[in-house]
């Protein structure tokens, strides 16, 4: 979805500022409403490897709740005793990297050569995870899970799966929040059903 005045002006009320760096909307719901939104990786002349910004107020009011109950420490204790979902995080950040070069204009590529900069992007994951066995935060997997499947994206609806519905579970998983920019389920585009 490309960015109107009004769509503009909804994604700086759902960030409560105005938003810097916006791109495109790489998620909106059902109803149009942008849930995630994919950022430049130059912003105000410095790298932002954050590509995907999670604006949906009820999912970041979710993630904030599991956060602040200790979700991230329980997720990270299983990835590091496990090495399967060490290396797929691995895979995630890999293919995330990649993703995001292809995003990068040639004029933001020259200015973070210019910068000394180049290799930073490069080198970070995720949410400019540096090291690939991390969580750190749930907000930038779950965005990133939105527009392409992720691991912890889905350790994270598994866990709310678990949950009872009056503490924030959920029946379904990510094909009942939205849809790509394209209009396709970011499960039609994973070969999911």
């Amino acid at each position: 979805m490309s960015i109107n005045p009004s769509t503009h002006d909804r994604v700086a009320q759902l960030l409560g500022r105005e938003p810097r760096g916006l791109r495109a909307i790489a998620v909106s719901s059902p109803g149009g409403e942008p849930m995630v939104i994919r950022v430049a990786s130059l912003v105000d002349d410095k790298p932002f490897p954050t590509l995907f910004w999670l604006v949906d107020a009820d999912l970041s009011y979710r993630i904030d709740q599991a956060e602040a109950g200790g979700l991230i420490k329980r997720l990270q204790q299983r990835v590091n005793s496990d090495v399967g979902l060490r290396q797929a995080m691995a895979r995630d950040h890999a293919s995330h990297i990649a993703l995001r070069a292809e995003y990068i204009t040639p004029s933001e590529q020259r200015r973070l050569r210019q910068l000394g900069m180049a290799e930073v992007l490069a080198r970070r994951g995720i949410g400019g995870i540096a090291d690939f066995t991390r969580i750190r935060c749930l907000h930038t997997w779950y965005a990133a899970h939105l527009v392409i499947p992720n691991t912890i994206g889905a350790m994270l609806e598994g866990w709310w799966r678990q949950l009872p519905v009056a503490e924030g579970g959920v029946a379904g998983s990510r094909s009942d929040c939205g849809a790509l920019a394209d209009g396709t389920s970011a499960l039609d585009e994973a070969g999911e059903t």
